[in-house]
């Protein structure tokens, strides 16, 4: 009975048994893969994002490259229009100055002129005054009237005259200048230094520091000695 026996082919399915570890990781490998990784949206997100911003950016970019190269040219449109202004005013500065120099010197000169033709009228009249008070003593009570009157309208005169910055040069005691004076007799003299002004015979004037007459003097000169 043994021997008819026949070995039977196998026919059955081998069963391997696995541990939960390895079926964890393998599982979980293939789970990894089905499923997408969430950085990969966040890098797409973000590459979108800064895609669409560059789009988005290019023209308002463009228009800020606008407004500063017009900003530009303002402030170099501005800075010409003040240093055009800067040069008016000193123009119109320097036309002013010109203008009052011009009008003051032509004011002196007017006034000088006149003054000159005046100037022989208060001689005479000095000269009048003077003749007059060396009789004043043996003339009528009348005479002396009229001759106060004649000396307030010359003190009036001068008055005047200075008025219109006309200053007398003096003379008497001053050492000669010949700027100012005008030496017309010299005398030897022990009283004075040479040089030396001793006799006003007619009177200089000035307005300001412009010479309308010089003086016309008597000069001391030094004595010749024996």
């Amino acid at each position: 009975m043994a021997s008819d026996r026949k070995p039977q082919a196998a026919n059955s399915i081998p069963i391997r048994f696995v541990d939960d570890s390895e079926f964890d990781d393998d599982d979980e490998n293939e789970m990894d893969a089905l499923e997408p990784d969430p950085t990969e949206d966040i890098d797409e997100q973000q590459g979108s994002s800064e895609s669409r911003s560059v789009d988005a950016g290019g023209p308002e970019l463009a228009e800020l490259v606008a407004l500063r190269a017009e900003l530009k040219r303002l402030q170099s449109a501005l800075a010409e229009s003040q240093d055009a202004v800067a040069r008016r005013q000193a123009d119109f500065e320097n036309y002013r100055k010109r203008v009052e120099r011009e009008r003051a010197e032509t004011y002196n000169r007017m006034l000088g002129e006149l003054v000159q033709k005046l100037l022989p009228v208060v001689d005479n009249l000095g000269r009048a005054l003077d003749a007059e008070r060396s009789l004043e003593a043996s003339e009528s009570k009348e005479f002396r009237h009229f001759l106060s009157g004649v000396e307030l309208i010359a003190k009036q005169l001068n008055e005047v005259l200075e008025s219109f910055g006309v200053a007398p040069i003096a003379a008497v005691g001053e050492r000669f200048d010949p700027h100012i004076h005008e030496a017309v007799v010299t005398e030897p003299s022990d009283e004075h230094e040479p040089d030396t002004v001793v006799e006003e015979l007619v009177r200089g004037y000035r307005i300001g520091d412009r010479l309308l007459r010089p003086a016309m003097v008597k000069v001391s000169s030094q004595k010749s000695g024996g």
